[in-house]
């Protein structure tokens, strides 16, 4: 080959090469601005999003919460995208307490008359003997673990709960029994004799497999082990929706909620930040938390129950009524367990 031929090809490769990187650069880029645009997207409320559900193509919005949702889980657990619900309070924080500023009270008749509270010492129970199934349920968690895991019990009766259903009453339902108290919070701090009680059938509820396994249990591992890290002390509520459907479960007549919440509370200094979610029964096992999130005053209208009601209004109001963006950030250290959660 002559010297002019190699030169010609080497040219040519070269120009190859250069618009292959231009090309790369290129779709690079695009992404890039697609996907900022799609963090924005996701960090739009609910109702906001699902009217653009109803008026974009559907393959649209597909990609944009596909191109969304991870990076911004990230960037809001790095705290650089999204806001906080915080509001400056003047008492100090109940330390060591299972409810902060009161346990939730029932409002108008979304919920069953028949609500009985159970304290449990390291939680309390808000139990219908109707629905044979827990309403809500508060506990609290300190920040540093002192108890190992070990082996898990046997889920029991409960013989104190009026109309309690036997663990059996699940079998082959379709649901798995649900801890409403979770089982790692409670057993990390508090021991084995406090985890037996979350054992028990006034602490379960029917929740399917895929929302109990997958999103449910990623936020319950966030209040635990990532924000008690970087906040401190939490304090919990959660609980369901009764069905509209009145959904039983076979002849234990056991009610099968539409949705549950968690509701988390944390206090530095004099700083109370909140935080709720509100997720479907049929939720996808890898959904994202952040995509539904909701203020307290709407949780409080979906669910017949008045949270924090000892808070005085000027702080109550605000913090019920605003809206948060993100779940809340993680400290640095942490990061790589956020990103492990989406792969358990």
């Amino acid at each position: 080959m002559s010297a002019a031929r190699r030169r010609r090809k080497k040219k040519g490769v070269s120009r190859a090469r250069r618009l292959a990187l231009f090309g790369c650069l290129a779709l690079l880029a695009v992404y890039l601005v697609f996907a900022a645009v799609a963090v924005w997207f996701v960090h739009k409320p609910a109702a906001w999003r699902a009217a653009c559900g109803e008026s974009l193509p559907g393959f649209l919005v597909s990609s944009l919460y596909w191109a969304g949702n991870g990076p911004a889980d990230v960037l809001d657990g790095l705290g650089l995208t999204g806001h906080d619900v915080v509001y400056e309070y003047d008492e100090e924080a109940p330390h060591g307490k299972v409810l902060f500023a009161g346990a939730p009270r029932r409002v108008g008749d979304v919920q069953p008359d028949d609500i009985t509270v159970l304290d449990r010492g390291e939680f309390v129970v808000g139990w219908s003997p109707s629905l044979r199934r827990p309403v809500w349920c508060a506990y609290h968690v300190v920040p540093k673990p002192v108890n190992d895991v070990g082996e898990r019990p046997a889920f029991q009766r409960d013989k104190t709960a009026a109309n309690a259903p036997s663990p059996s009453a699940y079998d082959r339902s379709g649901y798995d029994r649900g801890h409403m108290v979770p089982n790692f919070a409670i057993v990390t701090r508090y021991g084995a004799a406090a985890q037996k009680k979350t054992f028990l059938t006034s602490n379960i509820s029917p929740q399917s497999p895929a929302l109990n396994r997958g999103v449910w249990r990623d936020f319950e591992h966030r209040i635990a082990s990532l924000w008690t890290a970087r906040y401190g002390e939490m304090w919990v509520v959660v609980g369901s929706v009764p069905s509209k459907s009145r959904e039983k479960i076979g002849d234990a007549g056991i009610d099968v909620p539409d949705q549950y919440f968690q509701l988390v509370v944390a206090q530095e200094g004099l700083d109370v930040r909140a935080l709720a979610v509100l997720l479907d029964q049929s939720a996808d096992r890898r959904e994202w938390a952040a995509r539904h999130i909701v203020t307290i005053d709407e949780l409080e209208e979906r669910t017949g129950l008045d949270f924090l009601p000892d808070l005085p209004a000027f702080i109550q109001d605000p913090l019920e009524a605003e809206l948060p963006t993100r779940l809340w950030p993680v400290r640095l250290a942490d990061i790589f367990n956020l990103l492990a959660l989406y792969f358990r």
